[in-house]
């Protein structure tokens, strides 16, 4: 592609495809977990700990970066990679979800969302070029358009508006990049010439709307594709068949994003339907709650029976969490509350995120994908101590 986004898929099993996405700071395998680095980090994470764990690609929030430091701040600082510290690829969200979860606070109209900050209660309005502005001063390797996100559940009515504001928004996000990279949008600058961009299908869980969606966003014309509005309440079931409804109306050659998902069986299950990319916070989230996750199960450290536990957390883990410090250990700094222990929690979910994408790719690698799929599912599904 002209911008210097490439993505390629280099086998498949199925529906699962892996593939990699070639960007201006390195290649991204996939199928890919994006840990979640809302202001400019990944929560209690160094970031050569993330790279040992074996992030290729960490997610940004534009709505928090604007806010604070602000955009102008990171552009003057050469873009959000020299400004973190971080040389690997970055996404950057819109915003939108957290404008529009901020309910009380946000006033949704044709411009944009009308919102005011969190932290100080000051006025803004996000635009769709808006967002295309600020993520082109971040500088990141890909931009998601501004859409609006509905909580489940919603009425037809409210999900077609809702989805239609969504494809015009699009097309503005587009063309305003159209005008980044063509140098006439005035003061802009853009601190990555090789920024892609990716459209968000939008719908609820309405088959139609969603079929509607996504033929009005490919004839926009993006360099990926985002499913966007799920995991927002609505049954696992349902969503799984969106999910699969949805990906055989995107292109064939050009990655596919869900947005905000999931467990590591939902990371499974959506690979098995042709999904390429992923974010969640929920391994970085659960880990400060004391929630890990292991190949047997989840467990909770806060539990007594782990005051004398010697053991790691999870033997079959290799990460620097399970090699030095056992469950033990670990429980005391949690009921201590040493910053300590959301680190190490953290490392090890995270590890067990990425270590599940790494065998997931080499499954499909060898077309072995669905053995390895019952037999993780049957492993992580088994009742932990815990139950």
């Amino acid at each position: 592609m002209p911008n210097g986004f490439i993505f390629a898929v280099l086998g498949s099993d199925g529906a699962a495809r892996v593939g990699e996405c070639r960007t201006p700071h390195g290649i991204v395998q996939t199928p890919a977990f994006m840990p979640v680095g809302t202001q400019g980090t990944v929560k209690a994470m160094r970031h050569r700990d993330l790279e040992e764990a074996g992030a290729q690609i960490i997610l940004g929030n534009t709505y928090h970066l604007y806010l604070r430091p602000g955009d102008q701040v990171i552009a003057r600082r050469g873009g959000l990679h020299r400004f973190i510290g971080w040389p690997h690829p970055i996404l950057t969200d819109s915003g939108g979800y957290q404008v529009f979860s901020l309910a009380d606070r946000r006033k949704i109209v044709e411009q944009g969302a009308e919102f005011r900050s969190h932290l100080d209660g000051s006025p803004h309005l996000l635009t769709p070029e808006g967002t295309v502005d600020i993520q082109a001063r971040l500088g990141s390797d890909i931009a998601m358009v501004l859409d609006e996100c509905l909580a489940y559940p919603a009425s037809r009515d409210e999900a077609a508006q809702s989805m239609e504001r969504s494809v015009r928004w699009a097309a503005r996000c587009r063309q305003r990049l159209t005008e980044i990279r063509a140098g006439s949008a005035g003061e802009v600058g853009a601190t990555n010439a090789g920024q892609a961009q990716f459209g968000i299908v939008q719908g609820g869980v309405f088959q139609d709307l969603r079929e509607q969606s996504a033929a009005a966003t490919i004839g926009i014309g993006f360099d990926g594709y985002a499913i966007g509005g799920l995991s927002v309440g609505e049954p696992i079931d349902l969503m799984y068949t969106v999910v699969a409804d949805t990906v055989r109306r995107l292109p064939d050659a050009q990655p596919r994003y869900l947005m905000g998902t999931g467990t590591p069986e939902d990371l499974v299950e959506c690979v098995a339907r042709g999904i390429d990319m992923f974010d969640c916070v929920l391994p970085t989230r659960n880990a400060r709650n004391g929630q890990l996750f292991t190949s047997q199960g989840r467990l909770n450290i806060a539990n007594a029976r782990y005051a004398e536990d010697d053991s790691p957390i999870d033997p079959a883990c290799g990460c620097y969490t399970c090699r030095t410090h056992s469950r033990a250990y670990l429980r005391h700094l949690y009921k201590a509350g040493e910053m300590t222990a959301g680190a190490l929690n953290t490392l090890h979910n995270l590890s067990f995120y990425l270590d599940t994408m790494r065998r997931i790719r080499d499954a499909i690698s060898l077309r072995t994908f669905d053995r390895f799929r019952q037999e993780f599912l049957r492993s992580v599904s088994r009742l932990s101590p815990d139950s």
